[in-house]
């Protein structure tokens, strides 16, 4: 996969999981990029370990591992920086 294709199937995927742990109030589009090309690896990592594939490509598999990793660490990043 090419630099643009990360940044874009990180942005979407690190929006989608903002969206549903409600963080997106909290990240701009440089945080969602990160958080997203951040969970590629992440779920790359927990698929693997589960037997499955990790990221493949600029496909709808890859958008769900790169989803299901980001909401991984912002979950940690959530545990973490409760008050």
């Amino acid at each position: 996969m090419g630099l643009l294709s990360w940044i874009v199937m990180g942005g979407i995927a690190g929006w989608l999981a903002s969206i549903l742990t409600g963080s997106n109030n909290k990240m701009g589009i440089f945080g969602n990029i990160v958080v997203g090309i951040l969970g590629a690896f992440i779920g790359g990592f927990i698929f693997n370990f589960l037997g499955g594939a990790g990221v493949t490509g600029f496909n709808l598999w890859s958008l769900l591992v790169s989803f299901v990793g980001a909401v991984v660490l912002l979950a940690i990043i959530k545990m973490f920086s409760r008050k």
